[in-house]
C-alpha cells in the first residue's frame, strides 16, 4: 500500500489533507473531531492583533450556486477573521498540538502591515508550539478594507516586506497564502520567495457577488437588505485554482517553491490533480463544510488506491508528474488530427450532442432517420463540444488520425509536429521571411 505520510517543508502529517483556515477550524472542539475523522492537518481559522476581536455579522453569511440536483458548486462567504478572543484560540490551539502530536498544526495570520504587530503575534503564536504560519494576504472581503488581507496580497512588494518581517521574528516554516484576485500570479509568488516563504498556498476565495434577490433588489446573502461582494469557494473554482498552482509550478522564477494547493477539492481525484500539478498536500474547506469531516476517509482511501494502481509508493511520486506537459498554446501541436466518434450501441438518442453542434458549432453531426446521429469527418474539427454535453459517458470519444492518413475536412496529410512559432499564418514568421 502506497505511503501517503507527507513531509511539507519540513512539517510532516500522516496524509496530504489538511483543513483550510475557515469556520471547520475555529475552535478546538472542530479540530479535535477532523483530527478523529482523519484530518492529516489543520490551518486555524485566522487570528488577528491583541484587543477586541473583529465583529462578524448576525445574519446569512453565505450564498450558494448549485446544479440542477441540487448539488452545491460554490460558497460565497462574508464571513471574516475568528471572532474570539486571541488568547482562547491560542490557549486551544496549545491544546490540541499536545494531544495529536503527528499532525500538522499550521496557524493562519492576519494583522495590520506593521512590523510590530507581526512581531507581537508571532511570538503568541510561537508559544503554542505549533508547526508553522500562514499569512492569509487572499481574504477579498471585510478585512481588505481595512488594509490587510488581499490588500496586502495585490501589492507584491507588500508580501515580500512582511514575509521578511515574519522569517526575521519568527523560527517557525512561513506558508504565504496568495490572492486570486490578481492578473498574473506568478508576481505575488515570486515576492513572497523573494521575503523567504518557505511555501505559497493558493488559491484563496475570489471576489464575487453570486445572486442578487429580484424581490429585495439586493445580492445574496442579504443583511438587512443590503449585500455585499465576498469570497468565493467551492468545487466551481478548481480550474482557476489548478491554473495558478500550475503556472507557478512551471515558472523558471518560482519552480521548486513547495505550494500547498486549495480551491474546490472534494474527491480524492481532485487532490491527485493538484499534487500532479505540483502541489505537495491540498487544503480542503467547503467540501467539508458540505459533507462533514468524515469525507476525508474516502479521499485517503481513493488517493492510495490510485497511487497503487499506478505503481506509485508514496506521495512524492505523484507531485509535479503533470507539470512539464503543461505548455503556451503556441506550442500544441497543431498537426494533431482526431475526429469524434459515436457509440451507435451506448447512444440514448437525446439528441444533445447534434443541437449542441448545428446551432452553435461545425454543422458536423447528421441526424439520420431513426434519430440515429453520425459525424461527418468532412466537417468535423474535432472541437470535443458533443463529449462535453453528451450525457452518456464514452458515448462519444475522439480518435486520433494516423500520421500520413488524409484529413476529410482539409485534404492535407496529418503530418510532424508544428506549433504556431513555425506556421506560416503566424505573423512574425512572415516578416523573418
Amino acid at each position: 500500500m502506497a505511503n501517503l505520510t507527507t513531509d511539507f517543508i519540513g512539517i510532516k502529517s500522516p496524509n496530504p489533507f489538511w483543513l483550510a483556515s475557515a469556520p471547520p477550524t475555529d475552535k478546538e472542539y472542530n479540530v479535535r473531531r477532523a483530527f478523529e475523522a482523519g484530518w492529516g492537518g489543520v490551518v486555524w481559522k485566522t487570528l488577528g492583533s491583541e484587543g477586541p476581536p473583529v465583529v462578524n455579522v448576525n445574519g446569512p453569511r453565505y450564498g450558494a450556486i448549485w446544479g440542477a440536483d441540487r448539488r452545491l458548486l460554490g460558497l460565497n462567504n462574508i464571513e471574516l477573521i475568528t471572532d474570539r478572543p486571541l488568547e482562547v484560540n491560542l490557549r486551544e490551539i496549545k491544546s490540541v498540538k499536545r494531544d495529536y502530536k503527528d499532525r500538522a498544526m499550521i496557524v493562519s495570520l492576519m494583522v495590520p502591515c506593521d512590523e510590530e504587530s507581526w512581531k507581537a503575534i508571532l511570538a503568541h503564536v510561537e508559544e503554542t508550539e505549533a508547526d508553522g504560519v500562514e499569512l492569509n494576504f487572499g481574504c477579498p472581503h471585510g478585512m481588505a478594507e481595512r488594509g490587510m488581507g488581499s490588500a496586502v496580497g495585490q501589492v507584491p512588494e507588500y508580501i515580500e516586506m512582511v514575509t521578511r518581517w515574519v522569517k526575521q521574528h519568527s523560527r517557525m516554516p512561513c506558508i504565504v497564502k496568495l490572492t486570486p484576485n490578481i492578473s498574473d500570479i506568478r508576481k505575488p509568488a515570486e515576492a513572497a520567495k523573494r521575503g523567504g516563504a518557505d511555501a505559497v498556498s493558493l488559491i484563496n476565495t475570489i471576489n464575487s457577488i453570486t445572486s442578487v434577490n429580484l424581490d429585495s433588489f439586493s445580492p445574496e446573502p442579504m443583511i438587512d437588505g443590503k449585500g455585499t461582494h465576498g469570497g468565493y469557494c467551492g468545487p466551481a473554482v478548481k480550474p482557476i485554482a489548478l491554473n495558478m498552482v500550475a503556472e507557478i509550478a512551471r515558472s523558471r522564477e518560482t519552480h521548486g517553491l513547495p505550494i500547498s494547493g486549495i480551491g474546490g477539492v472534494t474527491t480524492w481525484r481532485d487532490a491527485a490533480e493538484f499534487m500532479a500539478l505540483g502541489a505537495g498536500n491540498v487544503q480542503v474547506c467547503t467540501a467539508a463544510m458540505t459533507y462533514g469531516f468524515k469525507i476525508v476517509q474516502e479521499m485517503i482511501s481513493g488517493l492510495s488506491q490510485y497511487l497503487d494502481d499506478k505503481g506509485m509508493t508514496s506521495t512524492a511520486d505523484l507531485v509535479g508528474r503533470a507539470v512539464p506537459n503543461v505548455t503556451d498554446w503556441q506550442y500544441l501541436n497543431l498537426n494533431y488530427v482526431t475526429k469524434a466518434q459515436i457509440d451507435q450501441d451506448a447512444c440514448i438518442k437525446c439528441g444533445r450532442c447534434y443541437a449542441a453542434c448545428e446551432d452553435t458549432s461545425h454543422q458536423a453531426i447528421a441526424m439520420l432517420p431513426g434519430r440515429m446521429f453520425e459525424v461527418m469527418d468532412d466537417e468535423c474539427v474535432a472541437c470535443n463540444l458533443c463529449v462535453n454535453v453528451c450525457p452518456v459517458e464514452n458515448c462519444i470519444t475522439m480518435v486520433e488520425m494516423p500520421k500520413g492518413a488524409v484529413d476529410p475536412r482539409t485534404g492535407d496529410a496529418v503530418g510532424d509536429y508544428a506549433n504556431w512559432t513555425t506556421h506560416p499564418n503566424n505573423p512574425s514568421v512572415q516578416a523573418a521571411e
